[in-house]
C-alpha cells in the first residue's frame, strides 16, 4: 500500500470511528475488573460545543483512553441537560419566527409538545460533534435530564428534602430576570462593573398638611425609574445635617406621595448626600430596612421588566426607557440638581444577559447549610481532592462557608414540574403524584378526592445536574442495582471553574445525602479559554470558531492537539488556530517517519549475515525527518576505550539501547503528570520523545547507509519503539496513532485502543551518555555552522581526556554522527586555526582548511561570559538571601548550588579558551 504525500485525516477518522463503534470497544458493563468512571459534564441541549467544551471533553477523553489501556473498565457516560431556561427561551423564540404563535396562546401541554419536538431535532447535534471528536463515550448510556426515569428521580428527591425540613415555599427577595421572566439562584447572576451615573434628585419637606416647604434633601440615586416605589427616606441617627428632619416627611418626586424620613445606622454617613431612598420592593437592603421599620412595599415593575400599574406614572413603559423619562420630567419640574459619572456593579443574568431586578417573591427554597456542611468537609478532609488544589481550593471553602438558600422554583414550563398540591381553599401538600396528593389530603384534612391544582413552577435545572453520578446509574429510582454499585462513586469529575460551586458542590451535597459516599475521587477544572487578544470566547463576540469547521480544516486529532498543547493545568488558555496547524504539522511528521520506516522493510537482513558500513552519507528522504548528512571516519589516533568490554557495541546497538531506556523513562514520567492532571505537560512530553528523540535522533543513529541494509533486530526494534509511541500518542491523538499502528505491520488483529500499556527500568547511565553524546554532536555541527566550514571539507576533530573517556567505544560518535571526512585526533596534533567550541564544561578541537576568524571567536566567547558572569551574579544573590535559604526546600538549595558551580566552571572554560584565542 502506497502511502499518501501527507496524512489525509477525513476518511481515517471516519474509518476508525465506525470500526471502534462496530467492535463495541467503549460499551461497559460491571466485571471483574476495576471501574474508571466518567459523567460528562451535561451541555446543554439548546446548541454547539463551544471551545471550552471542547477542551474539556478532550481531557475526559484523554483520561478515559488512558485508564482503558492500563486496564480499568472504562465508563463513559454522555449526555445532555435540559437548560430549563436557555431551551424555553429556544423554543419561544422559534414559535414566534416559524409559526407566528406565541406562548400564552399555548397550554403548557402543548408547548411542551413543541419542547421536545424542538430536542428531537437540535438535541442530537452536539452528539455528532462529540463523536467526531473522538470521544470514546458509551452510546448505550446516553442520558437526559428529561428522561422519564431521571424526571421520577428529581421529583421523588424534592420530596424527600421537602419531608425532611430541608425545602420550604417563602416569599423573599429574590433575584428576577425580566427577559426568561423567572427567578434566578443568587450564583445565576454575574456581576460587572459598569460607567453609571449618580442622579441628585430633591425630595422636598413636607409640612403637616402635606404640602411642600423650602426645605429639600438630597437624594443621590442610580435608579431614578424606581422613585415610584420608595416609601421613605432614610438618614444615620448621628448625622448632624438631618437630625431637625425627626418627626417629620418628604414628598416622593414623580407621585407626590408623602413617606417619612427614618433613622437608621445602615446608612453611611460619606456616600453621596448621606441620604437613601428606601424602594423595599427594589433593593434587597432597602427590603430588610423596611422589615425593620414596618414600611410599606410597593411593586411597581412587572415580570417582564415593565412598569406596573402600581408606579401610577409610565405604566407600561420598559424600566430603561422610564428612566429617560424619568429625568426629563425631573429636570422639567426643577427636581435635578446634577448627575455625575459613577463606576457601580451590576447583577446580568447568565442566561438571557438581562439586567437582573430584585423583586420580592413567593418562591421554593432547599436550605443549604447542613448539606453545604458535609460538601466542605468531604474537600478539607482530602477525600475528594480538587486539582490544581492551589488555585480552587480556597475559592470552593468561601462558597460554602458564605452559602445561602437555594432558590429552586422557576416560573417556566420546560423542567420538571414541582411536585406540589393545592386545594381549592388554599391547603397544600407535597407527593410525588396527584394520586398520592390526595391520599394525604385525606388522611391529613379529611377531604376524600379533593380537587387539586399542581404547581404552576419547574425546578431549576441544576436541582436535576446534582443528581447526575447517581441517576445516569439510576441510583436514586433503582437504588442498589448492579451499574450504581458498580460504578459508583465516579472516578474523575472534569469542569470549568464557572460552575465550582453551581454543579461541583450540589453533587457532593447530593452524594452524601443519597449514597452517603462522595459522586467522584478527583475534581479537575479546566481553565478558561480566551482568543488571543485574551478575551474570553463567546458567541456574542464572534471569536469561538466552529468545532466542525476546526475537525474539517486539520482534523480532530490537529484539534485536540491545538487545544492541549496550550492548555496548562487550570489556567485559562489563549487558543487561535496556529495551534490547531501545529497538530496538523504534527500529524505530518508522524506520517512521514512512518514511510521512512517502512521504506527499511525491504531492507531487512537478519544479523548473522553482518551489515557492512557506509561512508558515502544518507540520501535524504522525502520523510520529514531531518536527516544528518555527516559522519566520522575511524582513526588509529582516537582515543582508546576506557571499558574494553563494551568494544563489541556496535552504532545501532547504541541507538537502541539508549532509546528503549528513554522510552521507559518517559513512561514513568507520564504516570506522574496523569496522576496530577498536568495533561498539557503530559502530550508536550510525548510530543518532544517522538519530534526530538525518536524522529530527529534515534531514526537517524539506525537507518541503514545509503543502498545498504539494515539488521533484522534493529528494524523490529524500531518497529515496536514506533507502536510504543503510539500507544503513548493515543488518548491524545487517537485516529493517526491507530492507522500507524495498523500499517507497521501488516494483517493485524488487534486494536491500539484497547492495547495495554507495559512499563519497564531504565539506567539511567545511558540516558546520560545519549543527552551527552545528543550536545556534541550538535556542538559539532554548530562550530562547523559558526566557522562557515562546509559539510563535506575535510577536518581533524579532537576532544580532552575527560571526554575521550566517556566515549568507552569512539565508533559510536564516529558513526553515529556520520560526518564525512573527519578524523579524531590528539589535541596535541592539531596546529594552527584551532576553534574552540565549549559543552557543558567540556572542550571540543577543530582543525580545518577554511581559515578561522579568531575574532569572531573572540566575540562570541566574550558575550557568552558576560551572561555566565551575569547569571552566577543572580545564582550568588539569591544563596545570600537569609530568608529563602531559610524557608527554601533543601532540593532547591541544592539545585542552585549546582547552578553556581556550572556557571563557575563555565566561565573558567570560557576564560581559557579566550587566553588560548
Amino acid at each position: 500500500m502506497e502511502l499518501t504525500k501527507n496524512f489525509e485525516p477525513a476518511a481515517i477518522e471516519e474509518k476508525w470511528s465506525a470500526h471502534w463503534k462496530a467492535k463495541e470497544y467503549f460499551n461497559s458493563v460491571p466485571d471483574d475488573r476495576k471501574s474508571f468512571t466518567v459523567v460528562i459534564p451535561p451541555p446543554n441541549v439548546t446548541g454547539v460545543l463551544h471551545m471550552g467544551h471542547t477542551l474539556n471533553e478532550t481531557v475526559q477523553d484523554i483520561l478515559v483512553r488512558r485508564a482503558r489501556m492500563n486496564g480499568f473498565n472504562a465508563c463513559w457516560v454522555p449526555g445532555s441537560d435540559h437548560a430549563s431556561i436557555a431551551t424555553e427561551a429556544k423554543v419561544v423564540q422559534m414559535l414566534e419566527k416559524e409559526n407566528g404563535i406565541k406562548k400564552a396562546d399555548l397550554n403548557r401541554e402543548e408547548f411542551l409538545k413543541y419542547a421536545f419536538e424542538w430536542k428531537e431535532k437540535y438535541g442530537n447535534i452536539i452528539y455528532h460533534q462529540i463523536e467526531k471528536l473522538g470521544c470514546s463515550v458509551d452510546w448505550n448510556r446516553v442520558s437526559f435530564t428529561m428522561d422519564d426515569h431521571y424526571y421520577k428521580a428529581v421529583i421523588k428527591v424534592f420530596v424527600d428534602l421537602y419531608n425532611k425540613g430541608l425545602i420550604y415555599r417563602g416569599a423573599r427577595m429574590i433575584n428576577w430576570d425580566p427577559s426568561a421572566k423567572t427567578a434566578l439562584s443568587d450564583e445565576e447572576v454575574e456581576y460587572k462593573e459598569i460607567q453609571g451615573k449618580l442622579y441628585y434628585v430633591k425630595y422636598f419637606v413636607a409640612d403637616k398638611n402635606g404640602n411642600p416647604t423650602s426645605d429639600f434633601i438630597s437624594i443621590a440615586t442610580q435608579r431614578p425609574e424606581t422613585i415610584m416605589g420608595d416609601t421613605a427616606v432614610c438618614v444615620n441617627p448621628t448625622d448632624e445635617r438631618y437630625t431637625h428632619l425627626k418627626g417629620k416627611k418628604v414628598i416622593v418626586p414623580l407621585v407626590n406621595r408623602i413617606v417619612p424620613v427614618i433613622f437608621d445606622e445602615y446608612v453611611d454617613k460619606d456616600f453621596g448626600t448621606g441620604a437613601l431612598k428606601i424602594t423595599p420592593a427594589h433593593d434587597i437592603n432597602d427590603y430588610n430596612i423596611g422589615l425593620k421599620h414596618n414600611l410599606e412595599t410597593i411593586d411597581t415593575l412587572n415580570e417582564d421588566g415593565t412598569l406596573s400599574e402600581a408606579a401610577k406614572v409610565f405604566v407600561g413603559l420598559d424600566r430603561f426607557e422610564v428612566r429617560k423619562k424619568a429625568i426629563e420630567k425631573l429636570k422639567a419640574d426643577g427636581l435635578l440638581i446634577k448627575d455625575e459619572d459613577y463606576t457601580t456593579r451590576l447583577g446580568f443574568s447568565q442566561r438571557t444577559n438581562a439586567v437582573v431586578e430584585p423583586r420580592i417573591s413567593t418562591q421554593w427554597f432547599v436550605k443549604m447549610k447542613e448539606p453545604a456542611q458535609k460538601a466542605l468537609n468531604a474537600v478539607i478532609s482530602g477525600n475528594i481532592k480538587i486539582h490544581p488544589e492551589d488555585r480552587f481550593l480556597a475559592t470552593y471553602k468561601y462558597w460554602l462557608e458564605n452559602v445561602k438558600d437555594w432558590c429552586i422554583s422557576r416560573q417556566l414550563w420546560w423542567g420538571q414540574r414541582i411536585p406540589a398540591w393545592y386545594s381549592e381553599d388554599g391547603k397544600m401538600v407535597v407527593a410525588e403524584t396527584e394520586n398520592e396528593a390526595k391520599k394525604i389530603f385525606n388522611d391529613q384534612f379529611s377531604i376524600p378526592n379533593a380537587q387539586l391544582k399542581q404547581d404552576e413552577d419547574v425546578l431549576d435545572t441544576w436541582f436535576s445536574s446534582w443528581l447526575w453520578p447517581i441517576e445516569v446509574f439510576k441510583g436514586i429510582t433503582e437504588p442498589g442495582n448492579k451499574d450504581i454499585k458498580y460504578y459508583y462513586p465516579t472516578s474523575v469529575l472534569v469542569t470549568g471553574q464557572d460552575i465550582i460551586f453551581f454543579w461541583v458542590a450540589r453533587m457532593i451535597m447530593a452524594g452524601m445525602e443519597y449514597m452517603k459516599e462522595k459522586p467522584f475521587s478527583d475534581v479537575y477544572f479546566t481553565g478558561m479559554v480566551r482568543d488571543k487578544q485574551g478575551r474570553k470566547m463567546s458567541k456574542s463576540l464572534g471569536n469561538s470558531p466552529d468545532l466542525l469547521d476546526l475537525i474539517d480544516r486539520f482534523g480532530a486529532d490537529a484539534v485536540r492537539f491545538g487545544i492541549m498543547i496550550s492548555s496548562p493545568a487550570g489556567n485559562d488558555l489563549l487558543f487561535d488556530d496556529s495551534s490547531c496547524e501545529q497538530g496538523r504539522n504534527f500529524n505530518n511528521k508522524l506520517w512521514n517517519a512512518l514511510k521512512l520506516v517502512r521504506s527499511w522493510e525491504l531492507r531487512v537482513q537478519s544479523s548473522e549475515s553482518g551489515v557492512q558500513s557506509s561512508e558515502s552519507g544518507v540520501q535524504s528522504q522525502e520523510s520529514g525527518v531531518q536527516s544528518q548528512e555527516s559522519g566520522v571516519q575511524s582513526s588509529e589516533s582516537g582515543v582508546q576505550s576506557q571499558e574494553t568490554h563494551d568494544s563489541r557495541l556496535t552504532p545501532h546497538d547504541f541507538a537502541t539501547d539508549w532509546f528503549e531506556n528513554r522510552l521507559n523513562e518517559v513512561k514513568a514520567e507520564l504516570e506522574t503528570l496523569y496522576k496530577n492532571f498536568r495533561l498539557s505537560e503530559a502530550l508536550k512530553t510525548v510530543y518532544s520523545l517522538i519530534w526530538n528523540d525518536f524522529c530527529s535522533w534515534y531514526l537517524e543513529w539506525a537507518k541503514p547507509g545509503f543502498e545498504q541494509p539494515i539488521e533484522k533486530d534493529v528494524y523490529e526494534k524500531t518497529v515496536y519503539f514506533f507502536e510504543e509511541l503510539m500507544l503513548l500518542l493515543h488518548p491524545f491523538m487517537p485516529f493517526v496513532t491507530e492507522e500507524i499502528y495498523h500499517l507497521l505491520k501488516e494483517e493485524r488483529t488487534d486494536d491500539l485502543t484497547i492495547k495495554q500499556l507495559v512499563f519497564g527500568s531504565w539506567e539511567s547511565e545511558i540516558l546520560k551518555k545519549g543527552e551527552s553524546l545528543k550536545s556534541y554532536i550538535t556542538a559539532i555541527r554548530d562550530a562547523r555552522k559558526k566557522n562557515q566550514i562546509k559539510s563535506n571539507e575535510k577536518i581533524k576533530f579532537s576532544v580532552t581526556y575527560e571526554l575521550g573517556k566517556f566515549f568507552y567505544n569512539v565508533e559510536i560518535l564516529k558513526l553515529l554522527e556520520k560526518q564525512t571526512n573527519t578524523e579524531l585526533s590528539d589535541p596535541a596534533n592539531l596546529h594552527n586555526e584551532i576553534v574552540v567550541n565549549i559543552s557543558g564544561n567540556d572542550f571540543f578541537y577543530l582543525q580545518s582548511e577554511t581559515k578561522i576568524e579568531k575574532s569572531v571567536q573572540k566575540e562570541e566567547f566574550q558575550k557568552e561570559l558576560a551572561y555566565q558572569k551575569g547569571f552566577l551574579a543572580s545564582v550568588e544573590k539569591k544563596l545570600s538571601n537569609e530568608r529563602f535559604v531559610q524557608n527554601a526546600k533543601p532540593e532547591v538549595i541544592e539545585l542552585e548550588k549546582k547552578k553556581k558551580a556550572d556557571a563557575e566552571a563555565k566561565i573558567k572554560a570560557i576564560e581559557e579558551s579566550l587566553a588560548s584565542l
